[in-house]
Parts: C-alpha cells; sequence; structure tokens
C-alpha cells in the first residue's frame, strides 16, 4: 500500500478499506486473530512484513501469551510508528482511528499491515492478487465532537450492523441489544474502552483524557445513540 498524501506528525486520521470486489478479508476467527496480530507486531518502524512467520517459525503457534511476553520483552526496542486510538475488523473491510507520531509513520505501518496480512490470507486461501480495494481510505479528523462521534461509529456501530443491518436507514432500534452485542465483539476496541480488557493495541492519547472512566466513555456512546449523532458520519459507512 502506497500513498502520495503526507501525514503531518500529530494529526489523527480515519483509515478504513475493504476486500476487493467486496470480497471477505477475514473468512475465519483464525484471520480475525491474525489481523490483530498484524495490528499489534507491525506498528513498529523495525518491524518487517515477514514478523509474523518469523515469530511462528521460532515460537510456534502464536497466542495470546506468547504475543504478550514478546511485546513485553521487546518494550524497549519496539518505536511504534503510529498511535491507535480505536479499530474494528468486519468480514469484508476495516477501521482504523490513529494519530501520525513519527514522519511517515502511517505510511510504513499501513504498507506493513497491508502486504503482511494479504501475503497471509492469500497463501492460507489459495488465492492470487491484491486483497483490498485500492490504496487505504483516508480522512483526517480535525475537530473533537467529530472525533467522539467516529469514535462511537468504530466501536459500536460497526459490530452493532451485524444484528441491525438497517440501522442506516432506521436508527438503532433496539440500543440495550446493540450495546450488549458490541460488548462482546472481540474484533474492535469498544471492549478496551469500557474497561473489559487490557490491549497490546491501543494507545488512547487524548481520548484517556476526554473520558477518564469507563463510565464517561459509556454515557457518550449512549448520547451519540440517543440523538443519532452518528448521522453526521454516515458517508464514512463501507457498504
Amino acid at each position: 500500500m502506497q500513498r502520495k498524501d503526507s501525514f503531518a506528525v500529530g494529526t489523527i486520521h480515519h483509515l478504513y478499506n475493504r476486500g476487493v470486489a467486496k470480497c471477505l478479508i477475514c473468512k475465519s476467527e483464525a484471520d480475525f486473530w491474525r489481523f490483530i496480530q498484524g495490528l499489534c507486531l507491525f506498528n513498529d518502524k523495525k518491524a518487517t512484513s515477514s514478523i509474523l512467520w518469523h515469530l511462528e517459525r521460532d515460537r510456534g503457534r502464536l497466542t495470546m501469551n506468547v504475543l504478550k511476553d514478546y511485546v513485553i520483552g521487546q518494550n524497549n526496542k519496539r518505536e511504534p510508528l503510529v498511535r491507535i486510538l480505536a479499530y474494528c475488523i468486519m468480514g469484508n473491510h476495516f477501521h482504523l482511528l490513529v494519530e501520525e507520531i513519527q514522519r511517515e509513520g502511517i505510511t510504513q505501518f499501513m504498507r506493513k499491515l497491508g502486504t503482511g496480512y494479504a501475503n497471509y490470507f492469500n497463501k492460507k486461501h489459495d488465492r492470487v492478487g491484491g486483497l483490498f480495494q485500492n490504496v487505504f481510505k483516508n480522512v483526517l479528523v480535525d475537530d473533537d465532537l467529530y472525533l467522539q462521534y467516529l469514535l462511537v461509529y468504530i466501536n459500536v456501530l460497526n459490530p452493532a450492523s451485524i444484528i441491525e443491518p438497517n440501522w442506516k436507514k432506521e436508527g438503532i432500534q433496539d440500543t440495550k441489544k446493540a450495546l450488549d452485542f458490541a460488548a462482546s465483539y472481540q474484533w474492535g476496541s469498544h471492549m478496551d474502552y469500557l474497561g473489559k480488557r487490557g490491549s497490546l493495541i491501543l494507545d488512547k492519547g487524548l481520548f484517556a483524557d476526554m473520558f477518564p472512566s469507563s463510565q464517561a466513555y459509556l454515557d457518550l456512546v449512549r448520547a451519540v445513540l440517543r440523538e443519532k449523532k452518528y448521522q453526521s458520519i454516515e458517508h464514512l459507512t463501507l457498504e
């Protein structure tokens, strides 16, 4: 993945893409887990797109404990390319909310993530060619309210679309059901903001100050859903 865009250090960006011709990018739980591993391991200046292969060769199957031991052991050596504020991986697309923390960090991170994951997916599922639809989409986020609505969209509305596929037209019909489902969706960062698990991927950055407690975050989520604030960012949805 290559872009001509320049990403200024300190700016926040919504990055998203889907499978070419709307194909699935994750067909199994193992695929979702591999994407999660990529988010963690490719966010390092020194990591290569083959790091997952090397780790499996040296340490065997990459369980959460193996991944955690590696990251903790490399803490003083890792150089994050971006600050990952939020993420959600769906069957045929993904959303990331990231901050550029070093020059060309986003470009390098997305290149490693795209190449590394596509190589894994194509080999596993016996396919050839590009996996993602062109280069990833990028939207600069420079408004605090917009940023907060986007956080809810990525964390809650994406997984909720599995059980409420018509929410874009009809709104969320059952808020409790949608929130319960999002709270159990393990391939996004909503659980981390609820305080239900500790993440190897996230660095909440300015969100840590905006939402000093999980209740403060949940209050935002409920307000956004109740007042349908998500309507202001519907143009970012992927059909």
